[in-house]
């Protein structure tokens, strides 16, 4: 029987890690789990209720009403991996949108929030054969995890990537305001007091800026058949 691993993908935001950890849970049979979309469902909640904007955040609401929040992922077989759902509908397309980018790192600073995000991923990765991606994973969620990774390009780099993928979504952004909320998420996630962004002593950094989807994935996944075979 071939061995199953915990993989945690950790890194600045758009370096591709969903990409990559997709690409790896699907060559491997593992379970996917982009711990980003349930920050960005919380973020999404907030807006909805009017708990936060450009110039309020009220934490102390939105602490009492994470009760009222239920996450789920939902395998979608024509897509080929699982969307996020908040209380019963699904928010895949509606918390990829530059608004909920531009308050996501607020919420994920509160530490209740972190908390009952924290466990409900514990949880989900309880039995391995899981590729989880987000910010802490492999410091804070699997800390003993058998694989971590650890990406990483220029702010520069990734803003560009993500001003071109939400051109093709349609969306109606400049490269400006990319790059700007790229390095106010950046700024944010790791000087925050819960969790800040740090890499962990003994993840491997992939610096991607000048790589392809292909290279990338080839790359860890030399890494995760070393572990595999080697143990």
């Amino acid at each position: 029987m071939t061995k199953k691993i915990t993989i945690a993908i950790d890194g600045f935001s758009s370096t591709g890690k969903s990409t990559l950890a997709k690409q790896l849970a699907k060559h491997l049979g593992y379970i996917y789990v982009d711990t980003g979309a349930m920050y960005r469902a919380v973020a999404f909640f907030a807006m909805q209720n009017n708990l936060i904007s450009s110039d309020s955040f009220n934490k102390v609401e939105l602490v009492n009403r994470l009760k009222d929040i239920l996450l789920e992922f939902k395998f979608n077989s024509d897509l080929g991996f699982a969307e996020m759902y908040l209380n019963g509908d699904n928010v895949e397309k509606d918390i990829r949108t530059i608004e909920v980018s531009g308050f996501v790192s607020k919420v994920a600073e509160v530490s209740e929030v972190r908390a009952k995000l924290v466990e409900q991923q514990k949880e989900m990765g309880k039995n391995k054969a899981i590729v989880m991606d987000g910010r802490d994973i492999g410091t804070v969620v699997f800390p003993d995890a058998e694989l971590k990774v650890f990406m990483t390009a220029s702010a520069s780099t990734r803003a560009q990537r993500r001003y071109d993928e939400l051109l093709q979504k349609g969306d109606v952004v400049t490269y400006e305001e990319v790059l700007k909320n790229v390095e106010e998420r950046d700024y944010i996630d790791t000087h925050r007091e819960d969790s800040p962004l740090v890499m962990a002593s003994d993840a491997v950094e992939i610096d991607n800026s000048y790589l392809n989807r292909e290279e990338q994935f080839q790359a860890v996944l030399d890494l995760v058949n070393n572990i595999i075979k080697g143990d």
